[in-house]
């Protein structure tokens, strides 16, 4: 039986590359050799910089703008890059909102708004990324970027807790359902790292406390962007429908907390 031969440049599709993880994850991917399609919501100045730190590893980089507020019509974006780059081996759906309101307090029109962009927005790409994928006949990744509340709730964060888990679970059954095409599908569930989301955008992770992380810190970005960029390459052509947790050791807290403990007594019995 023969196989296709790996086309000489690979080319991968990041939502929300503007800042934070998606930015970092299109710079190692270029520094990995692909070529790299940036889709940006509010921030295009942010995308245009991405963009630049692509091409400064001598790889081309296409950016467009995706609003996954507007479905189905956003994931066209995923077939525009696509046609632009040429190709698309690499899908990360990174793209993402939450809130922080009281269950009863929330209304529909918010909880819809953070479903459509955390779970049915990455739903309709993967969709998209994949035709194409199946369609080239030489395999592919997607990588889901959820989140620690993928895998444990949060108090004020009902419809992002709901949306990442869901896209956790989602993650499986593409797993299951793309392996005959030699499609992998895994997600990353990112605990606090220092990103404009959680408001941190010019800080040294480093040199935060954080008492209730084992580690002590908050995350850098290029840490959870190795993990998508190793799931990304050829090393991980096993691994498949698994949720790579980067996160400090914070859910394996427990019930003893997290990133909002103020002390380190929970160190000692």
């Amino acid at each position: 039986m023969s196989h296709p031969t790996a086309p000489s440049t690979r080319a991968a599709v990041i939502t929300g590359a503007d800042s934070g993880i998606g930015r970092a994850t299109a710079v190692r991917l270029a520094a990995a050799g692909m070529d790299v399609g940036i889709t940006w919501h509010s921030d295009r100045e942010g995308a245009e910089e991405t963009a630049e730190e692509v091409r400064a590893h001598g790889r081309r980089a296409e950016v467009a703008p995706m609003d996954l507020t507007r479905l189905p019509g956003a994931a066209d974006t995923v077939d525009e890059l696509c046609g632009r780059l040429g190709r698309v081996d690499v899908l990360v759906n990174n793209a993402g909102t939450g809130t922080m309101t009281p269950f009863l307090d929330l209304d529909l029109s918010t909880v819809r708004e953070v479903l459509d962009v955390d779970l049915i927005g990455p739903f309709l790409c993967g969709q998209k990324a994949a035709r194409h994928m199946i369609r080239q006949g030489d395999g592919g990744r997607i990588v889901n970027v959820t989140s620690v509340h993928e895998h444990q709730p949060r108090v004020g964060a009902a419809p992002y807790c709901a949306a990442k888990g869901g896209l956790g679970l989602l993650t499986q059954v593409m797993a299951l359902e793309l392996a005959e095409h030699g499609i992998t599908v895994n997600a990353v569930a990112p605990g606090e790292i220092a990103t404009p989301m959680t408001g941190q955008e010019d800080t040294d992770p480093h040199t935060e406390r954080r008492p209730g992380v084992p580690l002590g810190r908050p995350g850098d970005a290029r840490e959870v962007a190795a993990v998508i960029a190793f799931l990304a390459g050829p090393d991980a052509s096993y691994v498949t429908g698994a949720s790579w947790s980067v996160d400090g050791g914070m859910l394996r807290m427990g019930p003893q907390a997290g990133s909002h403990l103020t002390g380190d007594d929970w160190r000692r019995p």
